[in-house]
């Protein structure tokens, strides 16, 4: 119990040579003197101000909202600093490992109480000089509220409050800042691109007051070493590395604050808070874990739920391959020993250190691995040690954000357990193998369709061209659909006439229950309505034969999707019809990783595009590699053609523009989730058959009165093969 409380208490104390956090930039401090006002009451404030029109006072609320949070943040980690440096506030001798004294085991219990009431008081008193009465424990936020600061609503609110006083700059900047942490927001993606077509607003405006500044020179140097000049890159790597570090001491100062212990308190158990030692415990559990949890927070991009992977041993590994390409292998040493602190049986770094050592000749005794990560690994493994000793006798939860933590640190009861919780990660998982093209053929041959290129030819994998899915005159029906929908004004799906994916097309799209209403109703004909629902079936039962055979799949959404070019905004158009992307996860060019979370639709599973026309210019679908940059395959759409992929990162695609004319498809997304099924269409396909019955009366009357021959059917027509399974028999012009 001893050496766990002399670990604890250890690790209250700031490890000397710490960086200094930075602060982040784009927020003005307040005037000296002035301490701040509660946030969420600010906000609460600046809200109703904008609803009431009132620009000028919302943009003062707004703003005040986010420099007060900033200010609570900064004098938390200037006390915290400032206190672990008072000496009456030093450590009993005996937790430091001197021997006990004769007065007996628990002598430093009292001592200890003594250090913790001194650093309490010195904490009280210096919130209290910088923040008034009270200090931060009257700023409370609770977690929706912290939320909302944490996705960057202010600045949603402030963009459009600028823009109503004409203040463009300051609207671009805090519209840049909202979007680049909520990069799937459609309103503005297009409120973004209204900006940069205004001639008044500078390219210098489009900037990001929020996030940290090291994600910036973690880029610029990724970039730099791509091109090759590895001096230029060595210097932003190294301010990245010193920025994330310093980002780490700024979040784990946050995880002493009163917030951070409300969500406990808001789930109080059974009312109980337990004796003495379990409440200090419980209390102590919870700061550890938020500060293990930094160092995910700092690798985790702004608008990204999942952390850029083995964020600082990856910046160590380039840095010290980086060194060793400019001949400093002396810094090469340094880097690549600080990696075998994180993994010391990693094959690369051994052979790395073990020729950076016959490079250098003589033994250097001085050189070792860096001395901040020396102190951020032992810090982190003591907390550790105390997080699995909690969660095995103490019941406790913690799931453990580091894949370097040696597996000896964990106890030998919850290895398995944590074995198979790391085995049932979704993102882990493999997209299934297509199986060999013969497999195939007796499918395809069913339904008259023909494989045109299969993943092999498209350069990836689980993707396919299928040729002879519609017939010239099906197609042209469903092309009057979507001009019939169109005119009547019935686009669903997006707001506004321009396409929420590029400004210089219009976007029309139409649901299958919508094209069943508007049958309903009169406004479109049925017939083209109906088609819809079967050859959106007809699409699922192709792509579940294709890829998976073994497994249902439901459809999930339907959207027959037309995009035209605006004429006279073609010239010099540097945009895409639909920027690359994956369907079911976020991607991540930068890292090639695609985040199969929100706000990305993570149940979808297969994707495909039948294709309507080819009477336009561009338009043609491309698959890149996860760089989003290097285009692997492309096809060129034209009646009939279904393009079916799954819907993962390993297929990511995009559309080039369409520069003339108008692209007809029918989009289809399909999922093995029954509970994610197209409810709509199985209203829609009711909707249709209620009316067909209503006809069918109708003419059941007036055939009782007219005794003439039925006319023939011009439904189009269906046989069975000898397995009983339909066969589809096309219309000939």
């Amino acid at each position: 119990m001893l050496r766990l409380l002399r670990l604890l208490l250890l690790l209250l104390l700031p490890p000397p040579g710490s960086p200094e956090p930075s602060q982040p930039p784009g927020l003005a401090s307040l005037s000296p003197g002035a301490p701040p006002q509660a946030p969420d009451l600010l906000y609460a404030d600046g809200l109703r101000a904008y609803s009431a029109g009132a620009w000028a006072p919302a943009v003062a609320l707004l703003r005040e909202a986010l420099r007060s949070r900033e200010v609570l943040g900064r004098t938390r980690r200037d006390c915290g600093a400032s206190c672990a440096a008072e000496p009456d506030a030093a450590l009993p001798a005996q937790l430091l490992g001197a021997p006990q004294p004769a007065s007996g085991p628990r002598a430093w219990e009292p001592l200890l109480l003594r250090a913790t009431l001194r650093r309490a008081e010195c904490l009280t008193q210096c919130a209290a000089r910088r923040l008034g009465p009270g200090g931060a424990a009257r700023f409370r936020m609770g977690s929706a509220l912290r939320d909302v600061f944490r996705r960057r609503e202010p600045y949603n609110y402030l963009q459009r409050a600028y823009y109503q006083l004409k203040k463009l700059d300051l609207a671009a900047s805090a519209a840049h800042t909202f979007f680049v942490a909520n990069p799937t927001h459609l309103q503005m993606r297009e409120d973004m691109a209204k900006y940069r077509r205004m001639s008044g607003i500078r390219p210098q405006s489009f900037q990001d007051l929020v996030t940290p500044p090291y994600w910036a020179a973690y880029d610029s140097g990724l970039e730099l070493l791509e091109q090759q000049d590895v001096a230029l890159a060595l210097a932003k790597l190294e301010e990245a590395l010193q920025g994330s570090l310093a980002h780490v001491e700024s979040c784990r100062a946050g995880c002493e604050g009163p917030e951070e212990q409300q969500p406990a308190e808001e789930e109080e158990e059974e009312g109980s808070q337990g004796a003495l030692y379990e409440a200090i415990a419980g209390h102590w559990i919870r700061v550890l874990q938020c500060r293990q949890h930094c160092v995910a927070d700092t690798a985790t991009r702004p608008g990204r739920s999942f952390p850029v992977p083995d964020f600082i041993p990856s910046q160590l590994r380039r840095m010290h391959e980086a060194y060793a390409q400019v001949g400093n292998l002396s810094k090469a040493m340094e880097n690549v020993l600080s990696v075998l602190l994180f993994y010391p049986e990693d094959e690369a770094a051994k052979k790395a250190l073990n020729q950076y050592q016959t490079e250098l000749g003589e033994p250097r005794p001085g050189l070792g691995p860096r001395e901040d990560i020396q102190r951020f690994i032992l810090r982190s493994l003591g907390e550790k040690r105390q997080l699995y000793y909690a969660m095995e006798h103490l019941g406790t939860s913690f799931k453990d954000p580091d894949s370097w933590t040696p597996s000896a640190l964990i106890p030998e009861a919850l290895r398995e357990k944590l074995r198979e919780d790391q085995e049932a990660r979704p993102w882990d998982h493999e997209p299934p193998q297509p199986k060999s093209l013969p497999y195939w053929k007796d499918v395809l041959l069913l339904e008259g369709v023909t494989l045109t290129q299969d993943a092999q030819q498209l350069n990836g994998s689980e993707r396919a061209v299928l040729d002879g899915l519609l017939t010239p005159a099906e197609c042209g029906v469903l092309l009057q659909l979507a001009k019939d929908a169109a005119e009547a004004g019935a686009r669903s799906g997006y707001r506004g006439r321009r396409s929420p994916h590029s400004p210089h097309e219009r976007f029309e799209g139409l649901t299958v229950l919508k094209a069943a209403q508007l049958a309903r109703a009169g406004t479109v004909g049925r017939p083209g309505a109906k088609l819809l629902l079967e050859v959106s079936e007809r699409v699922r039962t192709l792509t579940q034969a294709y890829f998976s055979p073994e497994r249902p799949l439901h459809l999930s959404f339907t959207h027959l999707v037309c995009r035209s070019a605006i004429e006279g905004e073609q010239e010099q158009r540097m945009d895409l019809s639909h920027p690359v992307h994956a369907d079911n996860c976020v991607l991540d060019p930068d890292t090639g990783e695609c985040w199969r979370e929100p706000p990305a639709y993570t149940y979808r599973d297969y994707s495909g595009l039948l294709y309507l026309n080819d009477d336009f210019k561009g338009g043609d679908l491309f698959f890149t590699q996860p760089n989003a940059l290097t285009v692997t395959a492309q096809v060129r759409p034209r009646c009939g053609r279904l393009v079916a992929f799954s819907s993962g990162g390993e297929n990511p695609h995009g559309v080039w523009a369409v520069t003339r004319g108008r692209r007809c498809a029918l989009a289809l997304w399909h999922t093995w989730a029954p509970e994610h099924r197209e409810l709509e269409w199985a209203e829609a396909k009711e909707l249709l058959q209620e009316e067909e019955e209503e006809e069918e009366e109708e003419e059941e009357e007036v055939l009782s009165r007219d005794p003439s021959p039925e006319p023939p059917s011009h439904k189009l027509q269906r046989v069975q093969d000898k397995a009983g399974r339909l066969l589809r028999v096309r219309e000939e012009l």
